[in-house]
């Protein structure tokens, strides 16, 4: 509360803050991929489907194979997709429509697109 009254005590500046340009306006050639760790979560609900299977018949794995198999499936084709995301990357291929890009993807962007000075 003590902020907005200071806020609202102050009122309207008459004339407006002027510009001051203290970096250039434009892009970095490159990106870097320090912001490309993620947590990798897959297949929770085949996972839990399977281990409330296990506490149903008291961890007897012969009676629940059909939901390990289910399991273990949704794991092989999350990692199908992960790698073949993953040579995309390191080839630099751009998919149209993608919206979360690699750094890489976004790096050869920036060499298409350059700044113009």
């Amino acid at each position: 509360m003590k902020i907005i009254s200071a806020l609202l005590a102050r009122g309207n500046p008459k004339e407006p803050v002027p510009f001051q340009e203290i970096l250039p306006l434009k892009l970095k050639p490159v990106v870097s991929g320090k912001g490309d760790k993620s947590s990798d979560v897959c297949c929770v609900h085949e996972m839990s489907i399977m281990l409330s299977c296990f506490k149903e018949n008291e961890f007897n794995q012969s009676l629940c194979s059909k939901e390990i198999e289910m399991f273990k499936t949704c794991y092989k084709n999350h990692m199908d997709t992960k790698r073949l995301k993953k040579a995309k990357e390191a080839k630099g291929i751009l998919t149209p429509g993608e919206k979360s890009l690699s750094h890489k993807q976004i790096n050869v962007l920036l060499k298409q697109f350059p700044n113009k000075t």
